[in-house]
């Protein structure tokens, strides 16, 4: 049981890995990363089609991978 978690857990990171280095960069510099974080989080501006895609993976990849950590670390 715990084999199959663990596979699970490095699928999970993988998927999260690729996801997060296949995203394009959205702004330059630290000012634009705290006001355009704030504008993406609440969605004015919405990805399309594969930045969208690649954000729906990121977010079940992490989710996937923080549920997998909790399990395993029960099961210990």
């Amino acid at each position: 049981m715990k084999i199959v978690f663990m596979v699970i857990q490095v699928i999970a990171s993988i998927v999260l890995i690729a996801s997060i280095l296949l995203q394009s960069g959205k702004s330059a510099g630290l000012s634009g990363s705290i006001a355009g974080g704030a504008e993406q989080l609440w969605g004015k501006q919405k990805g399309r089609g594969f930045e969208e895609l690649l954000s729906k993976v990121t977010t079940f990849g992490a989710v996937a991978f923080i549920i997998t950590s909790i399990i395993l670390v029960y099961l210990q």
